[in-house]
């Protein structure tokens, strides 16, 4: 737990320098190869990074929400890929397990998925099933036989990040099939290699090279009932809502920490090209647009922290988190759009990488919630509570 102002200062300093020592520098490589070099994920893990959001007690960093989104601004100044690899497995893999899980599945797997040794995928997506979550069709059906309580799981994920590293999924099941709305659906915490699970073909993305995602089939799967998270039926898409709040404030920091790195290099650029004798950073069009993006960066920044303290003193963000996810996300994609502009035709040229950071932002706006969702999620908050 990192309370001391210079310890946490220290932990934000090393960030920093391992964002611009070696993921900067290794970002042509991961979009090249689609991979990320296996010795920058072991000193990930070195670093604790994988731990950010464990509490101590389990060998994570127990940090608060506020510094979790600090550390994201300085982490996420490079490839979003760098940072999925942590990602799932610091949020929304792992805190439903954190939130909701029993103290022995606390026990069973915090420790592993804070040292980086195992990896969490959260599987709540379907074909059928992406932005109305709670229609989803998988089903956990429950039986006993000579080896105890257990649930066969059948059915299909998609989209689900890092599922081809993942050792673990929390996994959202529909255990009432009768129930066809948000309590049928309970949580689950799933080995991966267990027989009956498939992968299918890792998609091929506009961009986020490097960060991996795929389907996830489900055929006849034994779960021992143990591994149903805080063993009670139906909670699961209270959990899943819970997790995504956290998530959406943890994403719109990552929003923060990428469009952090576009703007400075699209204002660098704007120094050092010259038209008509002069830098193009002294025509006003020019600086309108670097204007613009410096204050909608701010804006969003100070949004994630305001709604990231709110959730250090206990309380419900549910509406601050679509706020945060829907304008950080919404504005990172105009900052790089922006900054592809400044460049000219060097923006749209792999060499300068404005275009791949272009292409990468552009999810930012779809998944853990469309920006169309958070504007429903925002406005039925509001009218619930007028009418309260």
């Amino acid at each position: 737990m990192i309370r001391d102002p210079q310890t946490f200062q220290a932990l934000l300093d090393s960030v920093t320098r391992f964002t611009r020592e070696r993921l900067v520098p290794a970002e042509n490589e991961v979009a090249e190869t689609d991979a990320i070099p296996p010795a920058i994920v072991q000193e990930m893990r070195e670093m604790g990074l994988f731990g950010l959001t464990i509490p101590e007690a389990y060998g994570g960093l127990e940090l608060t929400m506020e510094e979790e989104v600090r550390v994201l601004f300085e982490l996420c100044q490079t490839s979003p890929a760098f940072r999925s690899v942590i990602g799932t497995t610091v949020g929304i893999g792992s805190q439903g397990i954190l939130m909701d899980g029993t103290p022995e599945q606390q026990a069973e797997y915090l420790p592993r998925l804070a040292t980086g040794e195992l990896l969490a995928s959260f599987a709540l997506t379907e074909p059928d099933a992406g932005s109305d979550a709670a229609s989803l069709r998988t089903t956990a059906i429950k039986g006993v036989d000579s080896e105890g309580e257990h649930y066969i799981v059948n059915g299909s994920k998609r989209y689900i990040t890092n599922a081809p590293q993942a050792g673990i999924f929390t996994l959202m099941a529909r255990t009432n099939p009768a129930d066809k709305g948000a309590g049928g659906v309970s949580a689950f915490i799933v080995d991966a290699h267990s027989p009956g699970i498939s992968l299918g073909k890792t998609d091929r993305k506009m961009g986020q090279k490097g960060a991996h995602t795929c389907d996830v089939i489900f055929d006849n799967v034994r779960v021992p009932a143990r591994q149903l998270i805080g063993g009670v039926e139906g909670r699961g898409f209270k959990t899943a809502m819970k997790v995504l709040d956290k998530g959406r404030i943890h994403l719109a920091a990552v929003c923060v920490g990428v469009a952090r790195r576009i703007l400075a290099d699209a204002l660098r650029y704007a120094i050092e090209r010259q038209q008509f004798g002069q830098p193009i950073a002294e025509f006003q069009l020019v600086q309108a647009m670097l204007a613009d993006s410096q204050t909608e960066l701010y804006a969003a920044e100070c949004m994630v922290v305001d709604a990231a303290r709110r959730r250090d003193e206990g309380r419900n963000v549910s509406t601050e988190a679509a706020c945060c996810k829907l304008f950080a996300s919404e504005m990172c994609g105009r900052v790089a759009d922006r900054a592809v502009q400044i460049l000219g035709g060097a923006g749209y040229l792999a060499e300068y990488g404005i275009e791949r950071f272009y292409r990468d932002v552009r999810l930012f706006r779809l998944y853990e919630g469309t920006s169309q969702i958070q504007q429903i999620v925002i406005a039925r908050n509001m009218v619930r509570e007028a009418r309260a």
